[in-house]
């Protein structure tokens, strides 16, 4: 029983750490295309950027899944009432991100890739966009009866609920964004204004996934310790 205790615990640690990354990720997503849109070095900034995007949706995702693994799910519910189905959509456009912003990188169709790529993004962010609020709804349904729930609590469910919205806005955002440069229409500037919306986006979103953690995480020891006890 302790070691599944452990477990438990070292997978909330793991996802918390997860949404850190992630969010450090999205802030340097932010940086190199505000510097990029500067002037500097566009051609190798932007493609950087996607690259760095790219990771930080496969780290959302495996910190996600991480989580998600760790609670399991309530009898007779499915994966994807709980949006783990937007959890496969983050793995295959983070990597798919990656690669095209290397083949970018590297100078082959470098607008084109780097514009099609956003549009991906932008539309993992809309399908994933609920995945943070329904991971807050499934452990709070989890520990709600087993232990009683504080004030980090309240607050991850709030923060929960606004990164959901803000997410959906980034990522339809991001899809509008990357049509239009597809067109022509001043792509470098376009691509680069929604790398900034989605960076920004996923760091509240990873923020809030560390933050949904940590707001159970004095739920998790007390339930633990009710185990131990007699």
């Amino acid at each position: 029983m302790s070691t599944t205790l452990t477990s438990e615990h070292v997978g909330a640690e793991t996802a918390g750490y997860g949404g850190l990354v992630d969010a450090l990720g999205g802030v340097a997503t932010v940086v190199l295309a505000i510097v990029a849109l500067a002037g500097i070095h566009q051609d190798v900034l932007a493609p950087i950027a996607v690259i760095v995007f790219g990771a930080a949706l496969l780290i959302q995702g495996g910190a996600m899944a991480s989580d998600f693994a760790q609670i399991g799910l309530p009898a007779g519910v499915s994966a994807e009432q709980f949006g783990m189905g937007g959890l496969s959509a983050l793995f295959l456009v983070g990597a798919s991100g990656i690669v095209l912003g290397v083949l970018a990188l590297i100078g082959i169709v470098p607008t084109v890739l780097t514009s099609v790529t956003v549009i991906a993004f932008g539309a993992a962010a809309v399908i994933s966009s609920n995945s943070v609020r329904q991971l807050y709804l499934l452990r709070s349904t989890a520990m709600r009866m087993v232990a009683p729930q504080g004030g980090s609590t309240f607050l991850a469910g709030e923060m929960a609920s606004g990164s959901a919205g803000v997410q959906l806005l980034a990522g339809l955002a991001a899809i509008v964004l990357g049509i239009l440069a597809v067109t022509g229409t001043n792509p470098v500037t376009l691509i680069l204004s929604a790398l900034i919306v989605l960076g920004a986006a996923i760091v509240l979103s990873g923020s809030t996934l560390s933050g949904i953690v940590m707001g159970f995480m004095p739920s998790t020891e007390a339930t633990a310790r009710a185990r131990v006890l007699p």
